[in-house]
């Protein structure tokens, strides 16, 4: 697979609060034009907090293109200019489950629908977590329910994909599998000096 494609020009179709709809000129490695509907997104994060016991707190709140309610990881557009993605990701924290994090970390940066859309969404893990102030804007806010849901539980919700979005497959999958690694490796540091404190004596 080789040759490179290029945008030629676009032309806006909508311009909405959030999202721009523009129709794109393109032209292929062959030199062939071709056009195609783009949806312009500013880029979103989200957050899966997991508290001590392992629990995932998430969010089931409408969602008008779903028709209904999804359960969701906590999750926010980057619509604040200039603001870095893991302040966004703080401040989505606790607005939606009035939640702080002691530590957060990026697990993934992705595109949400390449095919037509250019979101990119970050995702993040976030623990050590203390309950503060909630900060709801919006119904759909003001309505969601927060859930509690074990880490050991997800492969049996995942049967049901329909109640969740995508990315928050994915988060609870890396989550799951970042701080599995984690305590693995704390296990193994406490025998290794476990073992170390026995040969001393």
């Amino acid at each position: 697979m080789g040759g490179n494609f290029s945008a030629l020009e676009e032309s806006d179709v909508y311009r909405g609060w959030v999202i721009r709809v523009a129709k794109g000129r393109f032209c292929d490695p062959d030199g062939n034009a071709f056009e195609r509907d783009v949806v312009h997104h500013p880029g979103a994060v989200a957050v899966v907090p997991v508290d001590d016991a392992g629990n995932a707190i998430l969010v089931s709140q409408f969602r008008a293109a779903a028709g209904g309610e999804v359960l969701e990881v906590p999750a926010g557009t980057c619509d604040v200019p200039g603001e870095a993605r893991i302040v966004t990701a703080r401040r989505e924290l606790q607005e939606e489950v009035g939640l702080l994090a002691g530590r957060i970390e990026e697990l993934a940066t992705v595109y949400n629908s390449p095919g037509i859309l250019d979101q990119v969404t970050t995702v993040y893990l976030a623990t050590e977590l203390t309950r503060c102030e909630r900060n709801v804007s919006g119904p759909e806010e003001r309505w969601m329910t927060i859930r509690e849901v074990p880490l050991t539980t997800i492969d049996l919700l995942q049967r049901d994909s329909r109640a969740f979005d995508a990315v928050t497959l994915l988060g609870l999958n890396l989550a799951r599998d970042v701080l599995n690694r984690r305590q693995s490796a704390d296990v193994s540091a406490s025998d290794a000096s476990a073992r170390d404190l026995s040969q001393d004596r």
